[in-house]
């Protein structure tokens, strides 16, 4: 069905630490977003919004119900699509998505991406279990289906999600089943898949008994995850989670056929719902390469032009019919400059490094400030915390001018 090498590993790696595995009182959020590498990811915020009863809402490729009121998010998302890859809200709520293949077969009929799912959970709720009740009343409402990469051939995956908030995380499920449709098992049991007796296994009743290379390679990603993960154990920091997002040995930062890791976030989710959730988002590809820059809510939170990339109106490749027949060229302007310096640090060693320690440097102030800001020891006016991500992505760009 895909039309990219069938081996090439084609999922996304998401981590969480909740305390007492985090060195503060805090859940840490942080994925990589694993896909095409061409494929250019912006960060886009859209600020909190009322609706009118009766409104309705355009995603990817179908229409849905608008509700009365939405939350602000900011949103790391391939360009040509309405959803997002990962993303948080104004409450603290962070999520992730994964693709995924199971026993259920995946429907090429357009409906709802998980990407498209994500976005809305995140517009919709105040916690994590509230994100995932939106995502499962969506699914069973409209479904899940369509191409999930702008190509003319068709590139279809079921999702998973990590849902987390200042208290908890909702991840995959195994044994440990917290919740589950009422149907689950029975449906289970019709198919075949499961006996009926014994522990009831959600992973291993619905993986296919023979995974694809690429997700067979996936898991030697998650096992080495788990370990950096747990050398660590007890002081998680979002720094420690950047590094594990930078780590090559693994597979982790991803660069492997046609595939790489397009862009990243790290959140920090404070205990203290008095102290404000931190989030750091490249987008750009290739994390060992590319700075964490501090997103934070507030009034006077507003879009960073810079990382916006260009529209395309009724004549967008996604919105023309047959789709995907045409490219475009989506690149933002942070893209553009991030592009070139890539090009450098590969031709050029010693510039390189130089500029490789501009970025360190950068991403370095942007960490201190959110321990200054978390410890108590920064307070700056509410107008400057909504601008700092911008006054990064400014400063970000000046070193590749």
């Amino acid at each position: 069905m895909a039309s990219w090498n069938p081996d090439t590993p084609c999922s996304c790696d998401c981590f969480v630490s909740v305390p007492p595995a985090s060195a503060l009182p805090a859940v840490i959020f942080a994925k990589n977003s694993d896909r095409p590498r061409d494929e250019v990811q912006e960060v886009v915020f859209v600020p909190a919004s009322t609706h009118a009863p009766g409104s309705r809402l355009q995603c990817t490729y179908i229409e849905v119900e608008q509700v009365s009121k939405t939350h602000a998010v900011i949103l790391s998302r391939p360009s040509w699509l309405w959803g997002a890859e990962m993303g948080a809200n104004e409450h603290g709520v962070c999520i992730g998505n994964e693709a995924v293949w199971t026993k259920e077969p995946v429907d090429e009929g357009e409906a709802l991406l998980g990407m498209d799912l994500l976005r809305l959970a995140l517009e919709r709720s105040r916690s994590a279990l509230e994100a995932l009740h939106v995502i499962t009343g969506l699914l069973e409402r409209y479904g899940q289906g369509g191409s999930c990469r702008e190509d003319p051939a068709p590139f279809c995956y079921h999702n998973t999600f990590l849902l987390a908030d200042r208290t908890e995380a909702w991840l995959s499920i195994g044994t440990d089943i917290s919740a589950e449709h009422s149907e689950l098992r029975t449906h289970a049991l019709a198919q075949g898949w499961w006996g009926g007796q014994g522990t009831f296994d959600f992973a291993q009743v619905f993986s296919l008994t023979q995974q694809p290379v690429r997700m067979e390679a996936a898991k030697a990603r998650f096992q080495a995850g788990q370990e950096l993960l747990q050398q660590q154990r007890g002081g998680i920091t979002a720094e420690v989670m950047m590094g594990i997002l930078r780590n090559k040995e693994s597979g982790i930062c991803m660069d492997s056929g046609g595939f790489r890791t397009t862009a990243s976030m790290v959140s920090i989710l404070p205990r203290d719902p008095t102290q404000p959730c931190v989030h750091f988002l490249t987008a750009t590809p290739d994390p060992s390469r590319s700075v964490f820059k501090p997103f934070i809510f507030g009034a006077g939170a507003a879009q960073a032009p810079q990382v916006l990339s260009p529209t395309f109106g009724a004549q967008d490749p996604v919105r023309t019919q047959p789709r995907f027949q045409t490219q475009v060229d989506r690149r933002h302007t942070l893209y553009r400059g991030h592009q070139v310096a890539l090009g450098l640090m590969e031709r050029e060693q010693d510039r390189g490094q130089q500029l490789r320690q501009k970025q360190r440097d950068l991403e370095q102030e942007g960490l201190e400030a959110a321990r200054g800001l978390l410890a108590g020891e920064w307070a700056p006016p509410p107008q400057e915390l909504a601008t700092l991500f911008q006054a990064f992505v400014e400063r970000e760009g000046e070193v590749y001018a």
